[in-house]
């Protein structure tokens, strides 16, 4: 698999952080990144909303496009 991670790659990564960090820490690192992902998500998502409203209160209508000056014919 090119640029990603297989099944049997997360299988090492999690035996590796058995071994490392025990079976007590595991669950507890587990919550503490599930937390992070959950804020970092909402947090994403009131940034997107208080850019939609921002966005809203402008209303700003594109600019039509010039003509550009008709040349004489000769």
């Amino acid at each position: 698999m090119i640029g990603g991670i297989g099944s049997m790659e997360v299988f090492i990564l999690l035996v590796l952080a058995l071994v490392i960090f025990g079976p007590q820490k595991l669950p507890e690192m587990g919550k503490t990144l599930g937390k992070a992902i959950r804020e970092f998500k909402s947090a994403g998502d009131e940034i997107k909303e208080e850019i939609n409203k921002v966005t809203d209160d402008i209303n700003i209508e594109p600019e039509k496009p010039k003509k550009p000056p008709e040349q004489p014919n000769p």
